[in-house]
């Protein structure tokens, strides 16, 4: 009974969400929030909320389109630690306190080779308390006017 009754309020949400917008919402959607970076550049990024989601994250991906980020939300403010290990490309690593307000950037931070055992890759950031971390493509920080002190939004 309960399984029934979550998949109907389920497919309810999903109704009224798609009735509501101009475009067709999907379940990618819900998982997306677009960033105002400093020179007004929008980039669409995926939100990281679980701790699997988390420990994920950039590993793997061949590539990662100037628009495109990943933003990791955190439970609560703290000295936030990222590696890079599997992952493939080079990324600019921004933390912002719980304002919006960049606290630390890691430029360029480069992929730690898939042969390197994670314990031993290089580890980036948590000088600053944060709560989240913003990862785009290395480079884009610079490009787009980021610094430390200055507010994104979303």
């Amino acid at each position: 009974m309960e399984k029934v009754l979550l998949c109907s309020v389920s497919a309810l949400f999903f109704l009224l969400c798609s009735c509501a917008s101009e475009k067709p919402v999907s379940l990618a959607d819900l998982n997306k929030r677009d960033v105002k970076m400093p020179d007004g550049a929008i980039i669409s990024c995926e939100t990281m909320t679980r701790r699997t989601e988390m420990m994920r994250g950039m590993m793997f991906r061949e590539h990662l389109p100037a628009d495109k980020g990943m933003l990791f939300i955190h439970a609560s403010p703290a000295k936030v630690i990222y590696y890079t290990y599997q992952v493939k490309i080079p990324l600019d690593i921004i933390w912002l306190d719980r304002s919006h307000t960049i606290v630390e950037i890691s430029p360029d931070t480069p992929p730690c080779s898939a042969e390197t055992p994670a314990s031993k890759c290089p580890q980036y950031g948590g000088n600053q308390i944060s709560q989240y971390v913003l990862e785009i493509g290395g480079g884009l920080a610079a490009k787009h006017g980021a610094r430390v002190g200055q507010q994104l939004s979303w």
